[in-house]
């Protein structure tokens, strides 16, 4: 692949020796190429960990003593890292039903997802988002914004140092985390990894089927703030049924009970 990518920058700087009107453009493109497919994971995380701090300050996150807070540390107590990256969670109180999962190890849990499902509902969701993350389809998401968002292309220094983020590509790398959109192999892939890590934490893994079940439950639901919600995440998380019956027959042969 390093290679294929020395290839592709030497074409477009070649390239721009016989234009003269978009011989800056096609070079940049070459650098940000690189930048891209050397982005290393430590970067990554630097960078998310800057956007997360700035989310943290504007979001109204709720302290240890909120039922919320002392909710979601028991339904994740023994969640302590995903390949090797500590993970750390907090609630927002916010409206809208929704949870992710970053590179940097933070998982954000909204209130109104807490209300709208039960211990089990938003762990399964909490284990499915995990798995983008070890996975690196985060990473992939953060490449492809690199190449295609003018306010972050530059930004991945050729070294293991992160640069520190402006304001507008801090809010770039921001619609790139909350807004990702995955392909349907990697949200199988997510699913079949949020399985095996519930799992291997010792947590009923069926919780992503009972989320998924859930999910589809509230995209039907009369109340309009509640369906609006939730047909944003239906619309990133396709053939629910498909991958509601691989968790069930995945606990089957692990000797779950499946109703």
């Amino acid at each position: 692949m390093r290679k294929l990518m020395t290839l592709i920058v030497a074409g477009l700087m070649l390239a721009s020796c016989s234009s003269s009107v978009n011989s800056y453009r096609l070079a940049a493109g070459g650098q940000y190429a690189l930048q891209a497919m050397t982005l290393s994971d430590e970067q990554v995380r630097s960078y998310v960990s800057q956007y997360i701090a700035k989310l943290d300050a504007q979001s109204t996150v709720l302290p240890e003593s909120s039922p919320y807070t002392q909710r979601l540390r028991k339904l994740t107590a023994g969640l302590n890292s995903v390949d090797g990256v500590p993970l750390n969670f907090k609630v927002y109180q916010d409206n809208d039903a929704n949870a992710f999962a970053c590179a940097d190890g933070s998982v954000r849990v909204y209130t109104k997802l807490m209300d709208l499902m039960t211990d089990d509902q938003v762990l399964g969701v909490i284990g499915h988002e995990i798995g983008h993350v070890a996975l690196k389809h985060t990473k992939k998401q953060l490449r492809n914004s690199l190449l295609t968002s003018a306010a972050l292309q530059g930004v991945a220094a050729q070294s293991t140092t992160a640069a520190i983020l402006t304001d507008s590509q801090l809010g770039a790398l921001g619609k790139t985390i909350l807004n990702a959109q995955y392909s349907k192999k990697q949200e199988t892939e997510a699913d079949e990894y949020g399985y095996k890590f519930l799992k291997s934490c010792g947590k009923n893994p069926l919780a992503m089927a009972d989320a998924f079940k859930k999910l589809k439950e509230l995209g039907g639901s009369s109340s309009s703030s509640v369906t609006s919600a939730v047909s944003r995440l239906l619309s990133t998380h396709p053939d629910l049924d498909k991958r509601i019956a691989n968790i069930q027959k995945m606990a089957a042969a692990d000797g779950y009970k499946v109703k």
